[in-house]
């Protein structure tokens, strides 16, 4: 179980790296990680979660089962809680590619030499995201998922009360974070 004084936060969609303090939840199981599939429900009881983060997950979803999804965090939310998004930042990677910048590309010249087939192969992320995301789509299925209020935030810096909600922000050069509120 997690603590940060009474304040109980999700991470969903950990990855293999489970943080401490936090209920870390991913479909892939693991020591310390919550076998979960949001898109078949999670497990706890509404209203559990003063906050929860998704760092890098929720663009694996199908565009389908991002309202479904995103309504499942909501309701496992307190009424006057927070979820915080990191997703990675379509705009950002076209400006990139439009500049020229190969060296904002993570992807080996090994793997792809051309600048479009980086940008590709990094918006695709060799074929595991399934939705690309800019801010207004981000902001239009959170609010279709019926949260009322929408802010884009700067990396390690958060419009919540909550200071730790930006704790495991990371990628910071290619993410667009997002926090949502019911």
């Amino acid at each position: 179980m997690c603590v940060e004084g009474a304040v109980r936060r999700l991470n969903w969609g950990c990855g293999p790296h489970p943080a401490p303090g936090w209920v870390n939840s991913d479909r892939i199981a693991g020591a310390g990680i919550e076998s979960v599939d949001v898109r078949a429900g999670l497990p706890w009881p509404a209203g559990t979660f003063d906050y929860a983060v998704a760092v890098h997950a929720l663009q694996d979803l199908p565009y389908a089962d991002l309202v479904p999804a995103l309504g499942e965090l909501r309701r496992v939310l307190r009424p006057a809680g927070v979820l915080r998004l990191a997703l990675p930042d379509l705009d950002r990677a076209i400006d990139a590619y439009r500049r020229g910048d190969r060296g904002y590309f993570y992807i080996p010249d090994h793997d792809v030499q051309s600048l479009g087939g980086k940008l590709a192969v990094q918006i695709a992320w060799y074929g595991s995201v399934r939705t690309p995301f800019t801010w207004d789509l981000a902001d239009e299925v959170c609010r279709k998922a019926g949260f009322r209020h929408v802010v884009r935030c700067a990396f390690r810096q958060t419009a919540s009360a909550h200071a730790g909600i930006v704790e495991l922000d990371n990628r910071e050069r290619e993410s667009l974070f997002v926090e949502a509120y019911p």
